[in-house]
């Protein structure tokens, strides 16, 4: 759940410098009342003809005269919103690659369909932002401060005075729990949680929950490595703090735990380990950070991680640093790691 291209020392890593200039008027008009929340409320809120409020993990409670229709939400948000038939107008993170196509991180989303307000982690455009009338921001948070995932440090306050912000926590909290949350997300901005597409995601998450779980019982002796990668160095993650690794841990995952003096550097998250070393902490199946941020098993040149016995053997699979909190988007990653330790040989 880390940065790897960047190899950020925290989860909020260096935030990208905010701020754009001619803003000054749209940024006047736009009074404090738009930026205020209550402390409490309802967390769903009212049908689609009515007011609409929404607590989030910040305990802050958004509250608009009617439910939003211009949302801007971080791309990975604005994707499993998506799936529940809510779109966003504007997203921002990693949306498009290189040749237009979807981003790992935009999952379903049409992407012609939407304004990409910073096309990286820790870009937003004020003006456009400010262009769209956003009545609410919607991203994820990674820390106690409840600090806003990939809104600019520097331009946070112009940003919080545009429209007010619900924030769902991956932080510390095992995936079932956000994926919750963005559950009750939806339903309160109008999604039909009845429809057939739904129940069938959450039936198969469940079917997917219980099929890796069997088959950690069946080979409880297959150790999970949760790895990154840039061109520098090796980053292998512990699996506290991260949603989907606790969640993982908690169906029986048996995961390669860096030690705490590797991971002190980064706050508990994860141990940076150069070329040379990347070999220090054997595993047998090795899940890798699939965002377009880091490098990709098939481009890694580097020999020690060839000479890997689960990259030898084929014991490598991807994984979602940056889950989509649908069901639809979760349900996957949970019956590829149960198929990757259900076919595993003992390697390490």
């Amino acid at each position: 759940m880390f940065n790897a291209s960047s190899a950020h020392p925290t989860r909020r890593g260096i935030l990208a410098a905010g701020g754009a200039l001619g803003l000054g008027a749209m940024l006047a008009a736009c009074g404090d009342d738009d930026a205020k929340s209550g402390g409490s409320g309802k967390e769903t809120g009212a049908a689609k003809s009515g007011p609409w409020s929404f607590k989030d993990d910040r305990g802050t409670t958004v509250k608009l005269d009617k439910v939003p229709t211009n949302i801007v939400a971080f791309t990975g948000v604005a994707a499993a919103l998506w799936d529940y038939g809510i779109q966003a107008k504007g997203v921002f993170g990693p949306t498009t690659t290189k040749d237009g196509k979807p981003d790992v991180q935009a999952g379903d989303i049409d992407v012609s369909k939407v304004t990409v307000l910073g096309n990286q982690w820790g870009k937003l455009n004020l003006e456009k932002y400010a262009a769209l009338s956003p009545e609410v921001l919607i991203t994820t948070t990674y820390d106690t401060a409840g600090t806003l995932w990939s809104v600019p440090e520097e331009s946070k306050d112009k940003v919080a005075k545009l429209a007010p912000s619900v924030a769902v926590s991956v932080y510390d909290r095992p995936l079932d729990q956000p994926l919750q949350r963005v559950w009750e997300l939806a339903e309160s901005l109008g999604a039909d949680m009845k429809a057939k597409k739904v129940t069938d995601a959450k039936k198969r998450f469940e079917d997917a929950s219980a099929r890796l779980r069997a088959a950690t019982k069946a080979k409880p002796q297959i150790k999970v490595m949760a790895g990154s990668a840039s061109a520098d160095l090796f980053y292998v993650s512990g699996s506290n703090l991260s949603a989907d690794l606790e969640y993982f841990k908690s169906l029986g995952v048996n995961f390669v735990e860096p030690s705490e003096a590797d991971k002190k550097a980064t706050g508990g998250w994860f141990a940076s380990l150069s070329w040379e070393n990347a070999d220090k902490y054997p595993a047998d199946v090795i899940i890798m950070d699939d965002r377009s941020s880091a490098t990709q098993p098939a481009d890694i040149t580097e020999d020690t991680w060839k000479q890997l016995p689960a990259v030898k053997a084929g014991q490598v699979i991807p994984r979602s640093a940056e889950p989509i909190l649908s069901y639809a988007k979760c349900a996957p990653l949970l019956e590829n790691l149960a198929e990757a330790i259900e076919k595993a040989k003992k390697v390490s």
